[in-house]
């Protein structure tokens, strides 16, 4: 076990600093603070980030952390904390990590001991979560969908059964194509589109997807598209052999076998009784 304190230790830190989505104004004073401290600044894009300092008067050292080169971008932070200094990870907009760059340095960083830290600030999934009018918890952040059609089927085919309310990030030349395979998959549910946030031209879009897919060639800027979940009776549809798959990867990532049948009951709405019940007969199975 690697137990970090933040702030009661001296060792090197690497920051998680969200950017505005597009407000420059939401910016927070710790955000500014931290940029302002660290040693380096990692970025997805040195002319973007660039941009945003110079409005904040900040000038640091920046280096590229993208995508194509997470793995040797990872091991150079590592080396700079190593050496004594202070690296912030930052996003064009939005948080680290969500939908964006930063899981591996993550991981790499933790694992060797040093602090992980997160700054509180802005993120595109919860604003749009938030105000889309549909249930906010329990939630399930998907992300972008696999940009090919029988991956992006296959995949919505996997969330079909799920109760919670789904999050997902969209292009706008994609948009129309991704809600008419939801349409296909999930059939006619009601959504939020929500685009252009914190922005002058913010807009959100509620009503049905077969709504949506009717507006969607008229659509601009990046968009979180939230989809409320199966509200049928869920235990009917649900392949339980996938509930035995849940409960033996919260099990092999650690938790005992008790908290993992908590950690699936709260991720699939199904009581832990039914669950319980489902691993008993596994391994009576098995004996």
């Amino acid at each position: 076990m690697i137990r970090q304190k933040s702030f009661e230790n001296e060792k090197p830190t690497l920051f998680l600093v969200p950017t505005p989505i597009g407000n420059l104004s939401e910016m927070t004073p710790r955000a500014i603070e931290t940029l302002e401290n660290v040693d380096v600044i990692a970025c997805e894009d040195t002319r973007t980030s660039g941009q945003l300092l110079k409005h904040f008067g900040i000038s640091k050292r920046l280096i590229a952390y993208q995508n194509f080169n997470e793995d040797s971008s990872s091991q150079g932070i590592l080396n700079l904390l190593k050496q004594g200094n202070n690296v912030a990870l930052i996003s064009d907009a939005g948080y680290p990590l969500i939908s964006d760059p930063g899981q591996k340095v993550v991981s790499l960083v933790s694992a060797n001991g040093y602090n992980v830290v997160p700054i509180s600030g802005c993120s595109a999934m919860l604003n749009a979560l938030v105000a889309s009018g549909l249930i906010v918890q329990p939630f399930l952040f998907i992300g972008f969908l696999p940009a090919g059609n029988g991956d992006c089927l296959r995949k919505l085919n996997e969330y079909r059964v799920y109760p919670m309310t789904m999050v997902f990030y969209e292009a706008p030349h994609r948009i129309k194509k991704m809600l008419s395979n939801c349409l296909d998959v999930l059939g006619d549910r009601r959504c939020c589109i929500a685009r252009e946030m914190t922005k002058i031209h913010e807009e959100f879009l509620r009503g049905t997807i077969s709504e949506m897919i009717d507006v969607a060639d008229t659509l601009k800027g990046e968009m979180v598209v939230v989809i409320e979940g199966n509200r049928e009776d869920y235990r009917k549809d649900i392949d339980l052999s996938h509930i035995m798959d849940l409960v033996s990867e919260s099990m092999a990532a650690g938790m005992s076998a008790s908290q993992a049948v908590r950690n699936v009951a709260d991720m699939t709405g199904i009581s832990k009784n039914k669950i319980y019940e489902l691993v008993h007969k596994a391994e009576k199975g098995r004996s």
